[in-house]
């Protein structure tokens, strides 16, 4: 999570953006850092990550009317950069923070936005996935830094449908050719299992000091 000092732009930059969202009726959730530290263990992220579901014939149109919100582009070609990689980079005026819209089109990407839900967030509502769909999203991903998110995110909620979880990503691990995203996610959950384990066992007793 941003510094305390942060918190004042973080806030403004989200109410903002599900402002914009809402205005051109563009379902969304929150995904990235900022999700992670929210689902999982806060952490520094110094920008806004969202996965959007949004026609491509109305991707022009999508970013215009961010500039109501105060969103603008972050390169003059940021349009054709998003129909190369599906990401819009956006900064936030009033906040300088940057924001990543990831325009989904993949069948668990829209059932990520269906199945999300809104929390408070210092007074701005604004929508977040089930920390199933952000393991997902993490186990994809595959840097360092997402594995130690799901730790994180597994940590956070003892509770979860984890045949999801291993039904996707086993999906895409095949699709991509990729075994090692299953295998470090067995990796994860076996260690998640061991620690709930010896927790539910109780620590040792200390004797003395």
């Amino acid at each position: 999570m941003p510094e305390p000092a942060d918190l004042t732009a973080l806030l403004a930059v989200l109410r903002d953006l599900v402002a914009w969202l809402k205005a051109e009726k563009v379902p969304g959730v929150l995904i990235g850092g900022l999700a992670a530290s929210l689902l999982g263990r806060p952490r520094l992220t110094r920008g806004v990550d969202a996965l959007v579901l949004a026609d491509e014939d109305n991707w022009a149109g999508f970013m215009a009317a961010g500039a109501e919100h105060g969103f603008f582009p972050r390169r003059a070609d940021a349009l054709a950069f998003s129909r190369e990689t599906r990401v819009l980079l956006m900064r936030h005026q009033e906040s300088g923070i940057d924001a990543d819209m990831v325009f989904g089109s993949l069948a668990f990407e829209k059932e990520a936005v269906a199945r999300a839900t809104w929390v408070d967030l210092g007074g701005v509502q604004v929508p977040l996935p089930l920390p199933e769909d952000l393991i997902i999203m993490k186990a994809l991903a595959h840097r360092p830094r997402d594995l130690t998110d799901i730790e994180a995110i597994l940590a956070a909620h003892p509770k979860l449908n984890l045949r999801r979880v291993r039904r996707w990503v086993r999906e895409f691990a095949a699709a991509l050719s990729m075994p090692e995203i299953l295998n470090d996610l067995e990796v994860l959950l076996s260690q998640w299992r061991k620690r709930m384990r010896l927790a539910a066992r109780g620590a040792p007793k200390r004797i003395g000091k």
